[in-house]
């Protein structure tokens, strides 16, 4: 279904970042080549799905794109009941792309999708909550009412996973962990001129924050803890429970 992505292979002024219909087209070979980790993550859904998600409650995918995770992770609730789990991007593009693609599977867990804004959606008896790469798109001053709310609409024992491109606080390790990423770009394909018009346009668009601010946050929030579940290069998924 993905198309190669080539959006920045041709010299132009780069546009700020957005999930446009070009962007829908060849996301799943765009966050492939780009986050590193990416596959990893989405291996490891069914495993976490199977160990924390409750009988007879919600799940939400925030920020669903295609509905990667959202597909990864049912296939670990074959032997849990009565779970509905709810998609949501503001992407139309993306929603667009995401109901022909899991249109071609079959599951005991349907996945409803829904366009809006994640800051917008009611939580509601979940017992796991995904934000994966959402946050770093969301105005930072609206961060915290969001993670508030979530975890308001969480279940006893719930958890929430959290995937971010971080902020390195060091600006040597900074700055070697940035070209350590550039090379696992350059080794995907990806030109010199395609990785600097890529971060040209998410420049003030996607805005990192530090491993440190994010567990803060997460603690002011309501979560009793919040821990690196997987990490590469600057790339972090942290599990924060209830």
């Amino acid at each position: 279904m993905s198309q190669r992505d080539q959006i920045y292979a041709a010299a132009h002024h780069a546009a700020p970042f957005c999930f446009d219909a070009r962007v829908a087209a060849v996301f799943p070979d765009m966050i492939r080549r780009s986050v590193p980790g990416y596959e990893l993550i989405l291996q490891s859904l069914p495993w976490l799905a199977a160990r924390v998600v409750q009988p007879h409650s919600n799940v939400y995918d925030l920020g669903c794109s295609l509905g990667a995770s959202a597909h990864a992770l049912r296939h670990g609730l074959d032997n849990t009941p009565g779970c509905h789990i709810l998609a949501v991007d503001n992407s139309a593009a993306m929603l667009a792309r995401a109901e022909e693609w899991l249109s071609g599977f079959c599951a005991n867990t349907p996945i409803e999708l829904q366009c809006a804004d994640v800051l917008d959606v009611p939580i509601d008896n979940a017992s796991l909550v995904m934000l994966n790469f959402t946050l770093q798109f969301i105005p930072q001053d609206q961060r915290l009412g969001l993670l508030k709310r979530i975890r308001t609409g969480m279940r006893p024992g719930a958890v929430l996973l959290l995937s971010e491109k971080i902020a390195i606080e060091d600006e040597p390790l900074a700055q070697l962990i940035t070209e350590l990423h550039h090379d696992f770009k350059r080794a995907q394909g990806y030109s010199e001129l395609e990785i600097a018009q890529k971060r040209q346009a998410l420049e003030n668009v996607l805005i990192p924050e530090t491993l440190s601010a994010h567990q803060e946050r997460l603690r002011e929030a309501g979560f009793a803890a919040a821990e690196v579940w997987l990490q590469h290069t600057r790339f972090v998924s942290l599990l924060a429970r209830v």
